[in-house]
């Protein structure tokens, strides 16, 4: 009997391939990576690589807007750990699509930008749409390369994948020239990425466990990417074993379950001022995998550059970090969900009392700042988000952009599993509705709650349109309040009772969403959000409820009615 051994593409090299034009040998380098959905807006500047996509078993989501499709690659890539995947044509398609690209660079996502290029043969004459990427994406990308030889786009391809996903990781911006893609060579496709284990060395392991077992008054602050939920568990079981309060940096609320008794809440905008106190007086800091910016430090106030007054022990991933900022006491260089991993296989259980009172007395400051506050109005964001806490099961993913409405969800809102928040940590308007739809398309059967202000919602409105196409059956929960709510908030702080350029008209959302087939809803009461949310919900297509909101509820814990501007001394 002969035996038959089928070659592993991730593991083996096939021998040279037939030949074939560079669209399909960048879609065989794109299979090989394990890639399997692509976002897009279609262009003439890379039609071999949408024909290469044609008979692929790729799935194309074709998106309205470029800066939707790269969002929605960015979502992707947070959460799968993998390289978020967009083409887009040149020239309009790269500058509409450089927001999402920024986005991945600040929340370090990996992400490969697949851009078409004007031919090799018409280079420097500002040919039609010409841009040169290197120059325009060169301070928002790990790398930017263009691809002038067919036969090293599987090289290009793999160093692509291998950068995005490697110490900090981030987008990759790789230009396509037309002529090179529609060329043919017989080139191999290269396997899968082999990346390093991120595991840091035993000494250094050693000596953060004996900082922190001697610390009195230790803190964790949490961020960045490189986890998982084995990380996540791992972090719970660390910090239960050394009686360690555990907080997240912004935006990384989903990294320990709320209900954790050693999560004590958010370092971010709005931070609990008990928290911040806290953090304020810790004496060691273990910042474990977050950069510490200006949002998780409050400007740079809670811990003071170059040298904080706690003690700090940073792991990042990549050594460029440790020390640009903050000079660390113990610098680590690994990548936090490994690391603390090896921190929770040889932590010993701590008989501190008085760390374990402090941590009692740090999540009972927590679960006061969750009791929600009253705000103005018929229809309330605190009682909105409290229903959410109590309806939604526990792998619900939520999605936010920027806007003042995204406090009442961090403040309330209790995160109870690895990657079921996803917001930019770089503050970017219209992210929640892309996120929403492709965290609807990774994982179908979880559901996907976008909540937008009515200013960061018309920045991508139009992708409503690809949930309904591709039948993603998010819910988007409008906050209208009629205006720029944030800019109010720091018009009303800095130049009160001027208002300027924040007013807003806006169309009838419900009837936006009906225009599209989907469901669509208005809600301007409280008792009516239920029923709304769960008519919502059982609907079977995509859903919109607007929720009118009063304009004098400015934040959790501001009105606009009731600020006073400080009086000079």
């Amino acid at each position: 009997m002969t035996h038959h051994s089928i070659a592993d593409p991730a593991t083996s090299t096939p021998s040279a391939a037939a030949s074939r034009h560079g669209g399909k040998i960048l879609i065989d380098a794109l299979k090989a990576q394990g890639v399997e959905r692509v976002f897009c807006v279609p262009g003439e500047s890379y039609l071999a690589a949408l024909d290469g996509l044609y008979d692929s078993d790729i799935e194309t989501v074709v998106t309205r807007n470029e800066g939707g499709a790269a969002m929605m690659a960015e979502a992707d890539g947070k959460l799968t750990g993998r390289p978020g995947i967009a083409f887009v044509t040149r020239g309009p398609g790269a500058t509409n699509a450089s927001g999402g690209v920024h986005v991945a660079f600040q929340d370090s996502t990996p992400m490969i930008l697949f851009i078409g290029q004007v031919a090799s043969d018409q280079r420097d004459r500002e040919a039609f749409q010409e841009v040169d990427y290197r120059a325009m994406f060169g301070p928002l990308a790990k790398w930017v390369g263009e691809i002038d030889r067919l036969d090293r786009l599987p090289e290009y391809v793999s160093h692509a994948f291998h950068i995005a996903q490697s110490g900090r990781p981030g987008p990759v911006v790789l230009a396509l020239p037309e002529d090179m893609l529609s060329s043919h060579s017989d080139a191999a496709v290269v396997p899968a990425a082999n990346l390093p284990s991120g595991q840091a060395p035993d000494s250094d392991v050693t000596a953060v466990l004996d900082r922190l077992a001697a610390a009195e008054r230790p803190l964790v602050i949490v961020g960045g990417s490189g986890w998982s939920t084995e990380a996540a568990t791992a972090l719970g079981d660390f910090a239960t074993a050394a009686n360690l309060p555990v907080g997240a940096s912004f935006r990384c609320q989903d990294f320990l379950d709320n209900r954790h008794a050693c999560y004590v809440g958010d370092i971010g905008i709005g931070i609990n001022p008990a928290l911040a106190e806290r953090v304020r007086n810790a004496d060691v800091i273990l910042a474990l995998g977050t950069r510490l910016g200006e949002m998780t430090t409050s400007g740079y106030t809670l811990l003071t550059p170059p040298v904080s007054k706690q003690s700090l022990i940073h792991v990042y991933p990549d050594p460029s970090e440790l020390g640009r900022v903050y000079r660390p006491d113990l610098a680590v260089v690994a990548q936090p969900g490994a690391f603390i991993q090896q921190l929770a296989s040889r932590v010993s259980p701590s008989t501190n009392t008085a760390r374990a009172t402090a941590l009692t007395d740090a999540r009972a400051a927590y679960q006061a700042w969750q009791v929600p506050q009253d705000t103005p109005g018929d229809l309330r964001m605190e009682r909105v988000i409290t229903h959410l806490n109590d309806v939604l099961p526990d792998d619900a993913i939520l999605t936010n952009g920027a806007g003042n409405y995204s406090a009442w969800l961090h403040r309330y809102y209790r995160y109870r599993g690895w990657r079921t928040q996803l917001a930019p940590t770089s503050g970017s308007m219209g992210y929640g509705l892309p996120a929403a739809i492709a965290a609807k398309l990774r994982f179908p059967e979880r559901d996907s709650i976008c909540l937008a202000g009515d200013g960061c919602f018309q920045m991508v409105s139009q992708e409503f349109g690809v949930a309904c196409e591709y039948g993603a059956n998010i819910i988007v929960l409008i906050s209208n309040n009629g205006m720029y709510g944030t800019i109010r908030m720091h018009q009303q702080r800095h130049y009160p009772g001027r208002p300027s350029a924040t007013r807003m008209v806006n169309p009838d959302f419900a009837a936006l969403a009906q225009a599209y087939g989907a469901f669509g809803a208005t809600v301007t009461r409280d008792e009516d959000f239920a029923d709304a949310f769960a008519e919502a919900r059982a609907a079977g297509r995509p859903a919109i409820l607007e929720l009118q909101v009063s304009p004098d509820a400015l934040s959790p814990k501001m009105t606009l009615e009731g600020y006073q501007a400080p009086q000079p001394k």
